[in-house]
């Protein structure tokens, strides 16, 4: 057997990269993986044998204070032989001065990651909608009359960009602009008349097992109310499978979610290696992704 060789992901490897995701059902949205590799151009990997991809992984620098490992993938019919240690490693070595590494772990590699040092922190549940229904409530009856649902170019994107850096582990601007300018999918934000930004969300369409849905993430918003307003908003006009990845901790997320007509298929436990400040999650409706936290 050849030895694997370990590079940064190229822009021709994505499609590649995208249908290994698809398989493993993380369901992953499309240009996600080119703004992985755009948020850190050296924190994406592929392993190769020879000229064969077998296995790819994300250890993304955000900065020094954090980093997040995810999309972690060996191909199946090449695990059994060590490759999978040889990319893990690559993406701690990538990470090794950072003060904080997040990741979100499936049910049977906790105690894999566990002896890594790492520690659980809360569990992430995916939320599915299936056919959501078109007779979506008036949405000024929803939420006050000083704030306006904005989106494209009346998005005001640095008014959202503190909004999230308040409300999340650390401040992730190069991130967040990809994210929300990404050409799929919309954004959708709450603005007052100070231009002041009480909350956002962002749908894209996304790859499932078999066929397309969409994934609504980042929800952020001051109150389930308004976290009601930016779901709807967003649901109504996409019909389909609709998934969102919710914090546990926050009560009231999973209690709109259910309310809402979404079901729970599966979690993951968020995990971290090294000290970070206290996670506010009661803002935090639904995550980007769970490959970059």
């Amino acid at each position: 057997m050849p030895e694997l060789i370990i590079r940064p992901a190229r822009a021709s490897d994505i499609p590649a990269i995208v249908r290994w995701a698809r398989s493993e059902e993380f369901a992953p949205g499309f240009g996600d993986v080119d703004i992985y590799r755009n948020t850190d151009k050296q924190g994406v990997w592929v392993g190769w044998l020879d000229s064969t991809p077998v296995g790819c992984i994300a250890g993304i620098k955000y900065n020094n204070i954090y980093g997040f490992i995810g999309l972690y993938i060996v191909r199946p019919e090449y695990r059994g032989h060590g490759y999978g240690h040889k990319l893990w490693e690559q993406a701690l070595l990538h990470l090794q001065d950072v003060k904080c590494i997040g990741l979100e772990a499936a049910p049977n590699l906790i105690t894999n990651y566990a002896e890594w040092g790492f520690k659980p922190s809360s569990k992430t549940i995916r939320w599915q909608l299936f056919n959501p229904d078109e007779d979506v409530p008036a949405q000024h009856e929803l939420y006050p009359q000083n704030l306006t649902v904005v989106t494209g170019s009346k998005i005001p994107l640095e008014a959202i960009k503190k909004y999230d850096s308040e409300r999340e582990l650390i401040a992730r601007p190069h991130f967040l602009s990809q994210w929300l300018e990404h050409q799929t999918g919309k954004v959708i934000a709450l603005i007052d008349k100070s231009n002041c930004c009480h909350g956002f969300a962002r749908i894209r369409p996304c790859l499932l097992p078999a066929g397309e849905g969409w994934r609504i993430g980042p929800i952020l918003a001051d109150s389930p109310m308004l976290a009601e307003v930016l779901i709807r908003n967003l649901f109504a006009e996409h019909e389909g499978v609709i998934l969102i990845d919710s914090p546990q901790r926050n009560s009231s997320a999973q209690s709109l979610l259910s309310s809402l007509g979404f079901r729970e298929i599966s979690a993951t436990t968020r995990m971290y290696k090294g000290s970070h400040e206290a996670v506010l999650t009661k803002d935090v409706y639904g995550l980007a992704c769970l490959e970059l936290g």
